[in-house]
């Protein structure tokens, strides 16, 4: 079969709906992953799709659509909940499962009696579906278990001889597969996690499952409800080991190993420069919408470089980073290496947020507390040189007789951003070096358990490095802000000055594995759940 190259037009788009209206295949870009289409109501040119791909019949596909009002012919159903799905996320990266209606046939649904159905936000998808005038059933344009093509080069080097066709329409923006929830129950259930986030289907839905097949694989014997379920996905031909350890535990690991013929760092941005062997960049540890764009392209450029084995950073599973996490834990077939040592938590927060509250709750079910906020209120913890240079920088009266007066200090420092910039810059190494100190003495003791570091300015002074997790609690400013004039005695102007001097509440949920509310709900559940997925981690 020799495979045509439609280009991003007017007549690209109308060939592809031509080939589709007639029963061929033609991959074409979305917003999340380059698809490939047929006819979705066309059970012979649907069973085309698994040939092409080599895709198991009993996965099933989802059917891609432009409009809500070509929802309804394709299902039995459509409840009101997810008229508001699709009133809020539509078109965009999401699919909704529902009962399905006849005319969906068994080959597209894979063998279930329910359908997926998305309204793809790309414009080239929206055109070609017009153009086709039929819904369009679209997996990822890939063989089967290969990890998906972003770009138009590698779809066509993974299809070019086996499809009628494919559009070049640029790289996609998203990067990994829609975000994948199921209607059908009582209770909402999320089976595929992606561009559409848990948070963001909890505020329209508000109760959520999350299918413990998000992060583990399937029981035997159980079907799969969705796209990405039930077999490995995603894989280069390298094999791919996650590694769960704090950004300088990996690097010690992976620098352990030298360099090995084949083998390579698959890892942030910020680690790339640190490690022995050959790196591959997927984005920065932090930013998770750049992990997803970056992860599949990273996959594919191993197969390039003939690599047989990649060590891969584990990325975090908070907002888009919960999908960069499923797919890289399918492309291991959930191999993830837990490093040795203790289990190190962050919890950050902004001030007022409850962070004491929580570690209290933490501390009761057997974490160790490093409590930084703490530590820097000890004389030992600053040397002679550390204040002279506080001298200098906010006055003598900072230090009168050599002693640190730490609300002069403040007091001065917190005035602009400069005074907390150069204050961070003086004090963070003192700081650092007697976490660290602390640390090793609660290793050297014996310790094995996991320890919660109390940091304010975890990320600042650069204590993120030897952290696993990171644990964010919010809570509303109002009620933050009461907390610290009732806990602290500030006026209210010293108390919001403090705030502005600190990152905003997002900074810190944006960065974090877990977050707990402390707003002024129950904790006992948000802890409870924390701690058992730590102790899965640890164990």
């Amino acid at each position: 079969m020799i495979t045509e190259i439609l280009r991003d037009s007017q007549g690209g788009f109308a060939r592809a709906g031509e080939i589709l209206r007639t029963g061929g295949l033609v991959a074409i870009p979305t917003e999340t992953v380059y698809g490939l289409a047929a006819n979705a109501l066309d059970p012979e040119a649907v069973k085309g799709i698994f040939k092409a791909k080599g895709r198991p019949g009993d996965n099933p596909l989802i059917v891609h659509i432009t409009e809500v009002s070509q929802w309804a012919p394709l299902v039995s159903s459509l409840p009101g909940r997810a008229l508001k799905l699709a009133e809020r996320y539509w078109p965009g990266p999401l699919t909704i499962i529902l009962p399905k209606s006849p005319l969906v046939p068994y080959e597209t649904s894979g063998g279930l009696d329910t359908v997926a159905v998305r309204c793809p936000s790309h414009p080239a998808a929206r055109a070609v579906i017009n153009a086709a005038g039929v819904p369009l059933a679209a997996p990822s344009a890939n063989i089967s278990g290969r990890p998906s093509p972003t770009t138009f080069a590698h779809t066509y080097e993974d299809l070019s001889g086996l499809v009628d066709a494919v559009l070049d329409g640029g790289d996609c923006q998203v990067g990994v597969e829609s975000t994948v929830v199921s209607l059908c129950g009582d209770v909402p259930r999320l089976l595929r996690p992606g561009g559409v986030t848990e948070g963001q289907l909890r505020s329209v839905l508000g109760e959520l499952e999350v299918d413990p097949a998000v992060i583990g694989e399937l029981k035997p014997g159980e079907p799969a409800r969705s796209p990405g379920m039930k077999y490995k996905h995603y894989a280069p031909r390298a094999r791919i080991e996650v590694i769960d350890g704090s950004p300088e535990e990996y690097i010690e690991y992976v620098n352990s190993l030298g360099e090995t013929q084949g083998t390579y760092a698959l890892c942030f941005d910020e680690t790339a420069a640190e490690v022995k062997m050959p790196a591959l960049a997927y984005g920065p540890r932090y930013g998770r919408e750049t992990q997803a764009r970056r992860l599949f392209c990273a996959l594919h450029r191993l197969d390039e470089l003939g690599a047989k084995r990649a060590l891969a950073q584990l990325p975090g599973r908070t907002g888009v980073g919960l999908a960069v996490y499923n797919r890289l834990a399918r492309a291991a077939g959930f191999c993830i290496e837990k490093l040795p040592g203790p289990m190190i938590v962050g919890l950050v927060g902004p001030s007022g947020a409850g962070k004491s509250t929580v570690a209290a709750e933490l501390v009761n079910r057997g974490f160790q507390l490093i409590d930084c906020d703490g530590l820097t209120r000890r004389d030992d913890v600053y040397d002679a040189d550390c204040i002279e240079k506080l001298c200098r920088a906010f006055g003598p009266e900072v230090a009168p007789m050599g002693k640190l007066d730490r609300r002069e200090l403040a007091a001065r420092a917190f005035r602009d951003p400069e005074g907390v910039k150069l204050l961070g810059e003086i004090t963070f190494p003192p700081i650092v070096r007697a976490v660290r100190r602390e640390l090793k003495s609660l290793k050297d003791s014996g310790l094995s358990g996991p320890m919660l570091l109390d940091a304010p300015t975890l990320f600042e002074a650069g204590l993120d490095r030897i952290c696993r997790r990171i644990l964010a609690v919010t809570a509303p400013e109002a009620i933050r802000l009461r907390r610290v004039l009732e806990r602290d005695g500030l006026t209210r102007e010293r108390a919001l000055e403090r705030f502005r001097s600190q990152q905003p509440e997002g900074f810190y949920a944006a960065r974090a594995d877990y977050i707990v509310d402390n707003g002024g709900g129950t904790l006992e559940p948000q802890i409870e759940r924390i701690c058992a997925e730590l102790k899965g981690a640890v164990g």
